[in-house]
């Protein structure tokens, strides 16, 4: 077999070119392209660990102190389950439609796909994981669900407490039809509304239990 290329001519003569010496060039090159990316992405990666520093926030969470590094455009959704660890604040339609993600900031529900993180910096924000006592004892809503056994598959159950744990501090006796419209902001796959309304009226009922003991 041939170690030449026979060259193709348009309009003048290309000077002939080796195999070996074609097969060699497009090595290099590659070779070149490869360590320019290498350098491309090792500076980018540079860039980025020397703003991680600006990055990092301390916000209250449960009660709690917390650090992380959080990015402009991050909501308190992610920043809670993927940074925190505190997965208990359920990602639905990340779109502020069904409520599964609610958290308490200041007391007030919020939906914490429409947060973002940097914007709570000074203010205090409640999770699930934070409404049980330290020594176990389940929130008075908690128990109420528990009781009542309020949920089917219990994917929106987060939701939908801490959107009553939040309307019950401004209407701690409300009416079953009060406290549905104070939890309409939240959505249930299952469609276990009349189940799910009356485990939350029992857990009303036990907080002014404990309120009043």
């Amino acid at each position: 077999m041939s170690e030449s290329i026979e060259p193709k001519t348009i309009g003048s003569t290309l000077p002939m070119i080796s195999r070996r010496n074609f097969i060699k060039g497009v090595i290099v090159g590659g070779a070149t392209v490869s360590s320019a990316g290498y350098l491309f992405r090792a500076s980018t990666l540079l860039a980025q660990s020397s703003v991680v520093g600006s990055r990092l926030i301390t916000i209250e969470v449960n009660g709690q102190q917390r650090r992380a590094d959080v990015m402009k455009q991050e909501t308190l959704a992610w920043t809670l389950r993927h940074k925190l660890g505190l997965t208990g604040t359920k990602l639905g339609c990340d779109r502020a439609e069904c409520g599964s993600c609610t958290v308490l900031i200041d007391d007030v529900p919020h939906y914490a796909c429409s947060v973002l993180t940097h914007t709570v910096r000074d203010r205090k924000v409640l999770t699930i994981e934070g409404l049980a006592n330290r020594d176990g004892t389940l929130h008075p809503i908690q128990q109420g669900v528990v009781d009542e056994q309020g949920f089917q598959c219990a994917f929106c159950m987060p939701g939908f407490i801490m959107a009553s744990v939040g309307f019950l501090k401004s209407n701690p006796n409300p009416t079953r039809a009060q406290l549905a419209d104070g939890v309409s902001g939240n959505l249930c796959r299952c469609q276990d509304y009349d189940k799910i309304l009356t485990a939350l009226m029992r857990g009303a009922d036990n907080m002014r239990k404990v309120s009043h003991a």
